[in-house]
């Protein structure tokens, strides 16, 4: 294979790519920061690049920004993250790419990775278009998007008030197949708004719109 590596640790870089050469692959470009990642992608099309999360300048999530933008740039480009930090909100950003041009996407740890065997198994697999995720990543991207879900903090019954909503039932039809008053379902109505965050302000049929489309972007596939 030929592999980009982007990795501003030059030890753990230079590990790597003798690694990669004692194992029959070729290492096109070796760098130190996110711009120069999406550079050697764009010039080389590697096979795949290994890309550290914390590079110049801050320090936070350069690797993972850079990683999306190549993907960007080189679309189905494959991407293996090699971390020892779990950045969600831009690794839910490049999770997010696989479901475009295809291309695989992994994202392993480094401590976690318990043998040079696992490391080469998971890059041939992403190379391949497959997905590898530590399962520490995939535990941290649950909890972020259940926490970022507003239909969360719903109960079951302002659930089923919601789907009939979207099914554009008025509140008296919505009582009529739920078996309950037209009091509780306006009380169910204003419940879901007020979860929602919905603006007050705005007129109920607006805010009625507003809730089934939260409700529609939940059951859509992410």
């Amino acid at each position: 294979m030929r592999v980009v590596i982007a990795d501003d640790a030059v030890l753990l870089r230079e590990g790597l790519i003798r690694l990669l050469t004692e194992y029959g692959h070729e290492v096109v470009a070796a760098v130190g920061d996110g711009v120069a990642l999406v550079e050697a992608v764009v010039t080389h099309r590697p096979d795949v690049s290994v890309v550290d999360v914390r590079m110049p300048p801050s320090h936070t999530d350069e690797g993972l920004r850079a990683a999306v933008e190549a993907r960007r740039r080189v679309p189905g480009t494959p991407i293996l993250v090699l971390s020892q930090y779990v950045e969600v909100s831009y690794a839910d950003d490049l999770l997010d790419t696989a479901g475009g041009a295809g291309g695989g996407i992994g994202y392993l740890l480094k401590d976690r990775v318990a043998a040079i065997d696992e490391f080469l198994d998971g890059l041939a697999r992403v190379a391949a278009g497959g997905t590898v995720l530590d399962p520490e990543v995939i535990s941290q991207l649950l909890v972020r998007r259940r926490r970022d879900d507003p239909l969360a903090s719903l109960t079951p019954r302002e659930r089923e008030v919601l789907a009939l909503m979207a099914e554009g039932r008025s509140n008296t039809a919505i009582a009529r197949a739920l078996v309950v008053s037209d009091g509780a379902v306006e009380k169910h109505v204003r419940n879901i708004f007020t979860k929602l965050d919905l603006p007050p302000d705005a007129t109920t049929h607006h805010r009625r719109v507003l809730a089934v489309l939260a409700h529609l972007r939940g059951l859509a596939p992410g």
